[in-house]
C-alpha cells in the first residue's frame, strides 16, 4: 500500500506541478553531451527516467545527488576519475553556486558529515558564517527595542556574516581529497564562461523575488539583463564568477579572504546606500573552519549522526527520532495517523528544547551530552500519550551542571538551501548542506560573481525576551542557530544512508520523517524523499497536499490539533549504501541522482 501511495503523490507532484518545476521538464538532456568522459545526454536521461517513475538509480561503486544536474554530472565526472566524495562535492558546489544562486554559493557558509571508511569514524565540518567583530547585539532593533520586520533586516550589508563555504571545500579538500584541486573546478569554470541554461525554478524564484532583487544595481543587471527577467533555458555567462573560480582553483583562497575578491566583498557589504554592514577585512583573514565532534544516537541498530551546535539539525533530528523510538511505528504503518501524532509530539518536544538551548557552543554551554541522554529522553517521551495531544509542551532540565535560565527563541529560518550526498568507491560517505539563507541572501551581488548571505538573520533579533537572555542572540564572531541537518546513518559501524534537505527550520521534519520511512517503512530512498510530509514544530500541524490530506487532517484534528494543509519545497537527496547503491531525488526540486551503472 505504502509504495501504491507513494507513487500516487509522485503523479500529483509530476502532473499538478505543485512546485515551481515540472519534473518532466527540469532538465534539457542535450545540455549535457559530453562523451569525452562518457557522460552523454543518455545517462542523464535514465536517471531522469528512475526519477519520474518513482525508482532509485543504480551505483555500485559510487553514487552522486545533488539538487541541479549540472551539479551532479561535475561531481560524476570527479568521481568517474577516482576522486573522491570530498573531490566531488567540491565540483559540484562550485557549480551550484553558478546554476542555482538563489540557494548557495561562495558567499555562503555550509556544514558537512564525513565518514572515513580508512578510520571508520564519523566527523563534522562547521562552515557557517560568522558575525563580524564590529557587529551589535541590537542591530536588528529599531530605536525603540522591537525586533526589525524580516526584510528590513535582510536586505543590505547589515545581514552579512563571513562567508564560509570556500573555506570548508579547501578544508575538506585537504583533509580527503585525492585529485588536484585546480580540476575541481573545470566544469563550473566553463558552464561560466561558455554559458548554462537557466532552470524552471531559478525562473520562477527571480519572478518571486523580483522587487527585491531590484533594490541592488549590480543584482539587477545580473537577472535582469536589458530590463527582462531571465527565462528558462536563457543561456548565463557569468565571467565575474569564472575570473574568481579561476583564482582560487590555480592560486588558492587567500585572494578570497585577503585580496582583491575579500576587497570586493567588503566594498559591497560596507557600501550598499541602506543598511550598510560590519564585515570587514579582519572577519574575512581571520575565518576558520572548525572540526566538531558529530551529533549521534542510537536508533534501534542504527547510529544517526548529524551535525552538532552551532547547527539545531543533528540533536533536533536525534530527539526526534529518540523520543519515538519506544512506540512501535513499524506496526502503526506510514498511513496511520497514531503515527503522525506520535513524530508530531516528539518534534514539539524537540524543538522546545532547541528554541532554549541550541546556539554556537563556542559562545553558550549547550548540554549536547544531556540533549541527547537515553534516559532524558525516555522520561521526555512519557509525555507522549498513543491518540492524544501532548498538552503542555516545554523546555526539559537536560543538565544539572548547565545554566537553564535562557528565553525560548523560535527565529524565522527561511528555506533557500542546497543539499549534496555523494559515496566513493573507497567507501567514504559525504554529506553536506549549504545555505545563503533566505532565497538570493542578502540581495547583494558582487563584482566577482556570486551573492552574499543574510545569514545574520538566523540569530534572534531580540537578545532578551522577558527579562532573560536568548542563547541565540547576536554577538561579535559568534555563528548564527541553523536547522541544516545532514545526515549519515551507519549499521554495524558502515555507513547505510546518507541524506539531508534544504527547508529551513522544516528540514529538522523533512529529514526525520524521511529517515523514519526508510527504517520504519522499508520504503526505497526514491519513495522515501517522494512522500507526502507533516510536520509539527510549534503546535500547528502542517499537512502537505496530497491524496491523503484531508483525512490525515480529520483525525488529527479530532485529537486536538490545530491543522494547515499547505505545499512544501523540500529538496531530500538520499543514498542508501547496501549490495548496489541506490539514490532517490526530491520530485519537489529539480535534483537528480548519478551512479556509475549509468554508464552502462
Amino acid at each position: 500500500m505504502k509504495n501504491i501511495f507513494s507513487a500516487f503523490f509522485l503523479l500529483i507532484l509530476l502532473t499538478q506541478n505543485i512546485y515551481s518545476q515540472d519534473s518532466s521538464e527540469l532538465v534539457d538532456p542535450e545540455i549535457f553531451d559530453d562523451t569525452s568522459i562518457e557522460l552523454d545526454s543518455k545517462f542523464i536521461t535514465k536517471s531522469l527516467e528512475a526519477k519520474n517513475n518513482g525508482k532509485p538509480v543504480i551505483g555500485k561503486e559510487w553514487m552522486i545527488v545533488t539538487a541541479n544536474a549540472y551539479a551532479s554530472k561535475a561531481g560524476a565526472k570527479i568521481l568517474s576519475l577516482g576522486g573522491t566524495a570530498a573531490d566531488a562535492m567540491i565540483a559540484a558546489q562550485a557549480v551550484l553556486g553558478l546554476v542555482e544562486p538563489e540557494s548557495s554559493g561562495l558567499g555562503g557558509g555550509s556544514f558537512l558529515v564525513w565518514f572515513d571508511n580508512k578510520t571508520k569514524m564519523v566527523t563534522t565540518l562547521d562552515g557557517r558564517e560568522t558575525a563580524p567583530q564590529k557587529s551589535k547585539t541590537t542591530q536588528f532593533q529599531n530605536t525603540d527595542g522591537d525586533p526589525k520586520k524580516f526584510f528590513d533586516a535582510v536586505i543590505g550589508g547589515l545581514s552579512v556574516g563571513t562567508p564560509g563555504t570556500p573555506a570548508l571545500m579547501k578544508e575538506a579538500h585537504n583533509k580527503w581529497g585525492k585529485l588536484d584541486w585546480s580540476i575541481l573546478f573545470n566544469d563550473a569554470i566553463e558552464l561560466a564562461k561558455n554559458g548554462f541554461s537557466v532552470s524552471k525554478k531559478l525562473e520562477a524564484s527571480i519572478k518571486r523575488d523580483e522587487d527585491r532583487l531590484k533594490k541592488v544595481e549590480m543584482t539587477k543587471n545580473y537577472f535582469f539583463p536589458n530590463g527582462q527577467s531571465l527565462l528558462h533555458k536563457q543561456i548565463v555567462v557569468n565571467n565575474g564568477y569564472a575570473q574568481t573560480l579561476q583564482t582560487i582553483a590555480h592560486e588558492g583562497l587567500d585572494d578570497f579572504y585577503v585580496g582583491n575578491i575579500a576587497n570586493d566583498i567588503i566594498s559591497t557589504v560596507q557600501d550598499y546606500k541602506i543598511n550598510p554592514g560590519f564585515l570587514s577585512k579582519t572577519d574575512l583573514k581571520n575565518y576558520r573552519v572548525i572540526e566538531r565532534k558529530p551529533a549521534c544516537v542510537m536508533y534501534k541498530n542504527y547510529e544517526v549522526c548529524g551535525m552538532g551546535p552551532p547547527s539545531s539539525g543533528g540533536v533536533a533530528v536525534g530527539q526526534t527520532l529518540k523520543l519515538v523510538e519506544q512506540f512501535d511505528l513499524k506496526s502503526l504503518g506510514y498511513e496511520n495517523p497514531l503515527s503522525w501524532q506520535l513524530i508530531g509530539d516528539a518534534s514539539r518536544l524537540a524543538f522546545a528544547d532547541r528554541d532554549r538551548y541550541l546556539a554556537d557552543s563556542d559562545f553558550v554551554n549547550v548540554p549536547v551530552a544531556g540533549l541527547l541522554d537515553d534516559e532524558y529522553l525516555r522520561l521526555r517521551s512519557n509525555k507522549i500519550k498513543v491518540g492524544s495531544r501532548t498538552e503542555k509542551i516545554e523546555p526539559g532540565n537536560p543538565s544539572n551542571s548547565v545554566a537553564h535560565d535562557y528565553s525560548d527563541d523560535n527565529s524565522l529560518e527561511l528555506n533557500s538551501t542546497t543539499h549534496i550526498s555523494i559515496y566513493d568507491k573507497y567507501g567514504n560517505a559525504l554529506s553536506m548542506t549549504s545555505s545563503i539563507e533566505n532565497a538570493f541572501g542578502s540581495r547583494l551581488f558582487t563584482k566577482s560573481g556570486f551573492l552574499l548571505n543574510n545569514q545574520l538573520t538566523d540569530f534572534s533579533f531580540k537578545h532578551k525576551i522577558d527579562g532573560k537572555l536568548v542563547s541565540n542572540r547576536l554577538e561579535p564572531g559568534k555563528r548564527p542557530r541553523s536547522s541544516m541537518s545532514p545526515t549519515i546513518v551507519l549499521q554495524n559501524g558502515k555507513p547505510i544512508y546518507i541524506t539531508g534537505s534544504p527547508g529551513g527550520s522544516n528540514i529538522i521534519g523533512f529529514v526525520t520523517n524521511s529517515l523514519i520511512s526508510l527504517i520504519e517503512w522499508d520504503m526505497n530512498v526514491q519513495e522515501s524523499v517522494s512522500s507526502p510530509h507533516a510536520i509539527n514544530r510549534w503546535g500547528k500541524y502542517e499537512i502537505e497536499e496530497s491524496q491523503d490530506a484531508i483525512r490525515l487532517e480529520e483525525s488529527l484534528s479530532a485529537m486536538g490539533y490545530d491543522t494547515k494543509i499547505k505545499r512544501y519545497f523540500s529538496g531530500l537527496n538520499t543514498i542508501y549504501i547496501g549490495d548496489n547503491l541506490e539514490g532517490g531525488s526530491d520530485p519537489r526540486r529539480e535534483g537528480i541522482a548519478l551512479g556509475d551503472l549509468l554508464l552502462n
